[in-house]
């Protein structure tokens, strides 16, 4: 069933529901919407054991995109999933999606239970080192419509994709997508904060059960971020996935995703 929710400040968010159960919510990272087939697979696998909200977050797919953003709305527009799912859920998010998630745990009640991806914060000198104002030149980048230009600098310098993969993107058939999402590329980095630091006070502050994965063959900061996540949220639980990267397999996460959930 697709569906819609009115957010705080009038924004209609749109959104697939699937299956019967209490209520999961799927939050997406970087450049995806609720089309994306490694989690419209996993709330396909999780449908016969809940009921899987998978939604488009502001500014792609069906979502509105009402400015100026802040992350403010989009916690909100958690919220307005959350009340449509019968004002409780457990949440999943998958990389900056995961820092969303976070976000929302730490001031959100109705979030019972949280599932994480590869919060791609930066602990340590093996991270990559974005300027302190990353998000602002993205900003600036796409006010002057250089969306090529904006895509290139987070997938090189965020996502440490070579220059000449990024090169070879631009001839796909898939590139006027990525362009169509560029401005949300800003909004990913608000939500990140500033050089992507891990935010003590809102890990400290989380009290729910908190499940925290990583990919065996993720690039070693990823899983030196995930282990200093779990270490800071309260009680959390940190696994590594075998074989995987930060591109994760459906059928490696959402039996991880089910064990946790049902638990």
């Amino acid at each position: 069933m697709t569906g819609t929710v009115t957010s705080a400040d009038g924004t209609r968010i749109a959104f697939d529901r699937s299956g019967s159960g209490p209520a999961v919510i799927l939050v997406h990272g970087a450049f995806t919407d609720r089309s994306h087939p490694t989690l419209s697979s996993v709330a396909a696998a999780l449908a016969p054991w809940f009921t899987v909200f998978n939604y488009d977050r502001r500014g792609r797919g069906a979502s509105g995109d009402t400015r100026p953003y802040a992350v403010r709305r989009e916690l909100e527009d958690l919220d307005a999933i959350i009340e449509t799912a019968g004002g409780s859920a457990m949440v999943f998010g998958g990389s900056s999606g995961a820092a969303l998630a976070l976000e929302a745990t730490a001031g959100n009640p109705a979030i019972s239970k949280l599932a994480l991806w590869e919060p791609p914060y930066h602990v340590d000198d093996t991270a990559p080192r974005l300027p302190y104002d990353f998000g602002s030149q993205l900003e600036a980048l796409i006010r002057q419509d250089r969306r090529a230009e904006a895509i290139g600098r987070f997938m090189v310098e965020a996502a440490e994709l070579p220059v000449e993969a990024v090169a070879a993107m631009r001839a796909e058939p898939s590139w006027p997508e990525l362009e169509a999402v560029a401005h949300t590329l800003a909004y990913e980095a608000a939500v990140m904060g500033p050089g992507n630091a891990l935010p003590m006070g809102t890990l400290a502050a989380i009290a729910r059960p908190t499940l925290v994965l990583n990919g065996e063959s993720s690039p070693a900061w990823m899983g030196n971020a995930g282990r200093a996540v779990a270490k800071a949220v309260p009680g959390a639980v940190h696994r590594i996935l075998e074989g995987q990267t930060h591109n994760v397999a459906a059928q490696a996460l959402a039996p991880e995703l089910l064990e946790f959930f049902v638990a």
